[in-house]
């Protein structure tokens, strides 16, 4: 079998914002169900992702409305357009994230875990619903959270 790779999906194209940006705008963003992160863009280059747990966490942490620089994730996992999906889900298992930002010298779009789970078959993920969010169990043992 030969395995699907990032450019033969049709990944998100997450909304973009500065770092610059207020956090109530982000929020505003992730308000759009088709938009599980924003993608945070200095210099024409990824500097970081910011998602609903991201926003919850401040929320829960601070009484004040910072920017997206200072909630953003800054470490962002990326992949290229020709990672397989396979190596996508593995990857996300590894680094226990949700998202993974399509890069190739520009932003292509974000590969989440909801993403992934219709074309990955189930002798590659175990899927598990439990209510909201659903658990996918990769091979391997790893788990990884889709958003639904």
């Amino acid at each position: 079998m030969i395995d699907r790779r990032i450019e033969d999906i049709d990944p998100e194209f997450a909304p973009v914002v500065r770092p610059e940006t207020p956090v109530t705008d982000i929020a505003e963003l992730l308000c759009d169900p088709d938009a599980s992160a924003v993608v945070v863009v200095e210099n024409e280059a990824i500097a970081g992702i910011v998602t609903g747990s991201d926003i919850v966490a401040m929320v829960a942490n601070t009484e004040r409305y910072p920017t997206a620089r200072s909630i953003m994730s800054s470490s962002v996992v990326t992949v290229s357009p020709s990672t397989t999906l396979v190596e996508a889900a593995e990857l996300m298992r590894s680094e226990g994230v949700r998202h993974l930002a399509i890069d190739d010298g520009t932003y292509r779009g974000v590969v989440s875990t909801t993403t992934l789970a219709p074309y990955l078959s189930r002798h590659r993920l175990d899927i598990e619903w439990h209510g909201e969010p659903s658990t996918v169990t990769a091979d391997g043992g790893g788990t990884l959270v889709a958003e639904n």
